[in-house]
């Protein structure tokens, strides 16, 4: 009897390796597209800062300039008249989008001595939310200031503001 034992002994490991088929699986994953209308970009109003007209003596530093928001500072050691304006743009893409804009600053060449220099600090939003897909667009401003002193040289002081945007 100890001999018919073995067999069935060697022979039941072997039964448990043979295993049924593995059934086939399935999985789904959802596919998106998002598609945006092109940007496009508008000056709408060139910034202005106005006349400002240097206090005698001699003195520091001192700011002159149109915030985004059209707040005008004029400071100590100045006199500033005229209408001062913040330049505006238009952009129109696709609704609900965040657009970054970028304004680096600009530099300011005296018209009078290409030597005399200004840089303007843009004030920039930063970026902006399309309300609408194309027209009417969003109508963002932007700022700057100058910084003078009683050193700077006299004239008309004109510079190029670069903008562009892009989506987030």
């Amino acid at each position: 009897m100890a001999a018919r034992a073995l067999p069935l002994l060697v022979l039941f490991p072997l039964a448990g390796a043979v295993s049924a088929p593995a059934a086939a699986i399935t999985q789904n994953a959802t596919v998106n597209a998002n598609v945006s209308r092109p940007l496009t970009l508008s000056a709408q109003q060139s910034l202005n800062l106005g006349t400002i007209v240097l206090n005698l003596g001699t003195w520091a530093s001192t700011k002159a300039g149109i915030s985004r928001n059209g707040v005008f500072t004029c400071g100590a050691n100045l006199v500033c008249s005229g209408a001062p304006q913040v330049a505006q743009f238009k952009v129109t893409g696709t609704n609900k989008m965040v657009v970054l804009i970028t304004a680096p600053n600009v530099t300011l060449v005296n018209q009078s001595d290409p030597t005399q220099k200004l840089t303007l600090v843009v004030d920039n939003p930063g970026q902006i939310t399309l309300t609408s897909s194309g027209e009417p667009g969003v109508t963002f401003p932007l700022g700057g200031s100058i910084t003078l002193s009683s050193t700077t040289g006299g004239g008309l002081y004109t510079g190029t503001l670069n903008v562009s945007v892009d989506y987030q």
